[in-house]
């Protein structure tokens, strides 16, 4: 369940900041348009405070490394690098569930 919610929070944050980059700030400096700037830059601002939670607590009951949970949390603040670090995320976590249970049947 918690890695579902990092998964939404991933993509709505990457999603965020993507916007917020390639169509608000251009509106901004190039249109004359700050009005978008402030609508998707605060609706950013606050998803991707809820991302960093959802990171910090998948990092606490997981047991990440301090490492892990800092690059993962830095991923989200770079546009398109929170999609990639989403999916290395969910794979490295679905292999250690696999792993788990593996030992968990053989013991």
């Amino acid at each position: 369940m918690l890695l579902k919610l990092y998964r939404i929070m991933a993509y709505v944050t990457g999603a965020g900041l993507v916007a917020l980059v390639c169509v608000a700030m251009p509106l901004k400096y190039f249109a004359g348009r700050p009005e978008p700037t402030a609508i998707v830059g605060q609706a950013h601002g606050f998803l991707f405070a809820l991302y960093c939670v959802v990171v910090v607590l998948v990092a606490y009951v997981r047991r990440w490394r301090w490492t892990k949970a800092l690059l993962v949390l830095v991923a989200g603040t770079v546009p398109f690098v929170t999609f990639y670090a989403e999916r290395r995320v969910v794979a490295g976590e679905r292999a250690a569930s696999v792993d788990q249970r593996g030992a968990g049947a053989r013991a």
